[in-house]
């Protein structure tokens, strides 16, 4: 039980520092979930009808940050990818979505300095090219 109380008080630091480097100050209490929901949204914006019982969405995501952010981050990248991806899961599950191959999430650093904040691009990618393929610039 330590073990989960623990691993719950880390994810909560994780989320915390996230929400801190991306969120400025004076909207960080309205839109602490602003990411999570751009998540649910690339999903929502993305979802390809196959059938009357699947629905495909993007199971790939890359998320660009500024580089101070990203370096803020480079400790708890990992851990963060698992959460974010977490709530995609969850929200596809609850959505009734379906995904070509695992879900995963990226923190990167941003190739150009016009992202303040964040910036969301997604992709559906098989299994075997989860982690080899970037997606097309859109």
């Amino acid at each position: 039980m330590k073990s989960l109380t623990a691993l719950e008080h880390a994810m909560e630091r994780w989320s915390n520092a996230l929400w801190t480097l991306l969120i400025p100050p004076a909207h960080r209490q309205h839109n602490q979930t602003e990411l999570v929901r751009t998540l649910h949204r690339e999903c929502d914006d993305r979802a390809l009808i196959m059938d009357r019982q699947r629905i495909l969405v993007p199971n790939a995501f890359v998320v660009e940050l500024p580089p101070e952010s990203h370096r803020q981050l480079a400790d708890s990248r990992r851990q963060l990818d698992s959460y974010l991806s977490n709530h995609v899961r969850k929200h596809a599950a609850e959505q009734g979505y379906t995904f070509a191959g695992p879900v995963a999430v990226q923190l990167t650093e941003a190739e150009r300095s016009e992202v303040d904040r964040f910036r969301v691009r997604s992709y559906i990618a098989p299994t075997e090219n989860i982690t080899k393929e970037e997606p097309d610039s859109q």
